[in-house]
């Protein structure tokens, strides 16, 4: 795990398991909330095939393999539907409903026509644009932040358009901290100089992550894994 420009109390120390603990001294017990980037995330496993088998991820046994779980007040998750593709609408619902199984929060952002240049072929055409996640996660970012819900913000991304939200915060509310929990495969050096911390995703802990399949949900359904994505 690494660690950048964290004051950490006397008594505060990292076992070598990498987990965050306290020793009983230590009485301020941490307010934390996640904000997952999910097209981020979910990219950093499409984009190499040998990632693609952990897209059946539950975002909270992840935040958990770093974070105490009675410190892990909220999850939110960011995302947002590919309406004009109606299979992956159903799939992606299936994970949804699976991370809100956990407790995520779910926080929908959209897509939108773009125009777009081909150099090769010299023409133009229309592509999908994912809008609105980096702008959804400033705002909670800041709300909650505004309303004393966390002591520290733990972002799920690799996107270096959130550093201006996180300057923001930072300068705002001086004593809560900001980490990022990097995607496997990206470095995000810039992302990472303008937080607390940050700490890599590996693949171990990826596999360690997964939702059981079918995952049983308390109605008695069973939510399955889909075969493709």
């Amino acid at each position: 795990m690494e660690l950048s420009k964290v004051s950490l109390a006397p008594d505060f120390r990292i076992p070598k398991s990498g987990f965050f603990i306290c020793t009983q001294t230590e009485a301020k017990m941490e307010r934390v909330i996640a904000f997952v980037d999910g097209f981020n995330l979910y990219h950093s496993l499409a984009d190499n095939g040998a990632y693609n088998k952990y897209k059946w991820l539950n975002i909270r046994r992840l935040l958990e393999m770093y974070v105490p779980a009675k410190e892990l007040k909220e999850i939110y998750y960011f995302t947002a539907l590919t309406t004009w593709n109606l299979e992956k609408v159903s799939r992606h619902k299936i994970l949804i409903r699976a991370l809100e199984h956990v407790g995520a929060n779910v926080v929908y952002g959209e897509f939108r026509r773009r125009d777009r240049f081909c150099p090769n072929c010299k023409k133009q055409y229309v592509a999908q644009e994912e809008k609105q996640t980096d702008v959804n996660i400033a705002i909670h970012l800041f709300r909650l932040a505004i309303e004393d819900r966390y002591d520290t913000a733990l972002i799920i991304s690799g996107d270096s358009d959130l550093i201006p939200s996180i300057k923001a915060v930072k300068s705002t509310f001086p004593s809560k901290k900001i980490g990022v929990l990097i995607p496997i495969g990206r470095r995000a050096e810039e992302l990472k100089a303008n937080c607390d911390f940050n700490i890599k995703i590996r693949e171990k802990n990826l596999s360690k992550c997964q939702f059981d399949n079918p995952l049983v949900m308390p109605d008695g359904s069973h939510l399955k894994k889909p075969p493709t994505w």
